[in-house]
């Protein structure tokens, strides 16, 4: 536990870095063509690389020191960063940079997420794996209120080039813990010369098991719903409604972390459920519930950011929930692999959700909800008319398929007893005998 909390406080520190720099890059991009389209653009090439990668990443997570995957992943967000700070100084940044350096992040993520969820298997006990996936989430929520607090404390007296600076920094800390430590070794049964053979493991390893499977297709739908409003069109949303706020977006980020930080500190002290799958469907609903039916019919600031606050809360629950069932379930040898065919495959569809999202609520929703738009006589009362209720009205959507799939999962026996169905693996068996990376 100890080297899981030191690997654990660097990547936080370099969460906080990143998410100062995208909300700074974020104000910037929205400023200069006030488009949903363009932000939402921003997470669709993030995207893209990271669901081709996913599978050959895999492989090298199952193969390679995780220590070492995980230095290499942060060292070349930070090169990234230090080029868009290079690219900002000149005066030469344009939009189009952005995109490339998301599809670089989201590159350097397909080895980072996968690497460090299998390495959380072999540093904590399994009864723990709940709650050190809580503590992930923690950082990952800790990070969207003070990223976006610290961001727009310092875009003003700093600049852009000062934020990305600071996130050079946070990338170096978070290397200087991976040199601290050591990652414990795992039996491997793959060899170089089955690598085409090997990039399939993962995808039929999934499949043939019809819960996890079944399982995964659920997080698909859910991951293409929220980036379809969360992900993509929420800032756009907030500033178009409060008159391009920069603190009203601010403000609803960091309600959105504090949510989060409140989910993932009950769950890291409580542990989760003991039957995990309701801790993954019922708090998907009730994310959905609490938090994007209140974003989509409220009009005022403080409204937004409790509607922000309740949707994040449940999110460390699922998310420690599901990922604990994977963990038990997949043998550790496998896990690098398999976690990277089902990140592939719960993500595949969030490109689509980016760019639909973006189009859908510039050129359909958005004049729709105008004043005299098609639908603003019957929908008006509901989500408001004017800038932003078109994508309010596409959260109202979102929202009620979300809530009415994941209480009719429970109608499928293979997902409601995935638990009951698949054996845990062997932990002792798995972990290597030679010592630590």
């Amino acid at each position: 536990m100890r080297t899981f909390l030191i690997i654990w406080s660097g990547q936080l520190v370099s969460r906080i870095g990143t998410a100062m720099t995208r909300f700074a890059l974020l104000i910037w991009a929205y400023q200069q063509t006030e488009s949903a389209t363009t932000v939402a653009l921003l997470g669709f090439f993030s995207f893209l690389p990271l669901i081709a990668i996913s599978p050959l990443a895999g492989v090298w997570i199952d193969r390679v020191d995780r220590r070492k995957i995980l230095l290499l992943a942060d060292g070349g967000a930070m090169a990234m960063t230090a080029a868009l700070l290079g690219l900002y100084v000149t005066g030469h940044m344009e939009i189009w940079h952005l995109y490339v350096a998301e599809g670089l992040a989201g590159a350097f993520e397909a080895f980072q997420g996968p690497a460090f969820g299998a390495a959380t298997s072999t540093l904590v006990p399994r009864s723990q794996y709940t709650r050190a996936n809580g503590l992930r989430s923690l950082s990952e929520f800790g990070a969207q209120i003070a990223g976006p607090a610290l961001g727009g404390l310092l875009l003003g007296p700093l600049g852009i080039g000062g934020v990305m600076a600071m996130d050079i920094v946070a990338f170096l800390v978070a290397a200087v813990t991976l040199l601290l430590v050591r990652i414990p070794l795992v039996r491997q049964a793959g060899t170089q010369a089955a690598l085409r053979q090997d990039v399939l493991v993962g995808t039929q390893y999934i499949w043939r098991r019809r819960g996890l499977l079944g399982f995964a297709l659920i997080m698909t739908m859910v991951n293409f719903l929220a980036s379809l409003t969360w992900y993509s069109i929420m800032p756009a949303m907030v500033l178009a409604r409060s008159g391009n706020n920069e603190l009203a977006l601010a403000s609803v980020q960091s309600a959105l972390g504090l949510g989060g930080v409140a989910g993932a500190v009950l769950v890291s002290v409580w542990g989760g459920p003991r039957r995990k799958i309701h801790g993954v469907l019922l708090g998907i609903a009730a994310s959905f519930m609490l938090g994007d039916l209140l974003l989509a019919t409220a009009r005022v600031l403080p409204l937004w950011a409790l509607a922000a606050a309740n949707g994040a809360f449940f999110i460390p629950l699922i998310s420690s929930c599901y990922e604990s069932i994977w963990q038990m379930k997949v043998p550790l040898a496998l896990q690098g692999r398999v976690f990277a065919a089902r990140n592939m495959m719960t993500q595949a569809l969030m490109p689509a959700g980016f760019l639909f999202g973006g189009v859908m609520a510039d050129y359909v929703f958005e004049p729709a909800l105008s004043l005299g738009g098609a639908l603003a006589p019957r929908l008006g009362w509901l989500v408001g008319v004017g800038p932003g209720a078109g994508m309010a009205l596409m959260f109202l959507g979102s929202a009620t398929v979300a809530i009415v799939m994941c209480l009719a999962a429970y109608l499928i026996p293979a997902i409601r007893n995935v638990e009951a169905n698949l054996p845990d693996h062997e932990f002792a068996s798995d972990v290597a005998q030679v010592g630590i990376g």
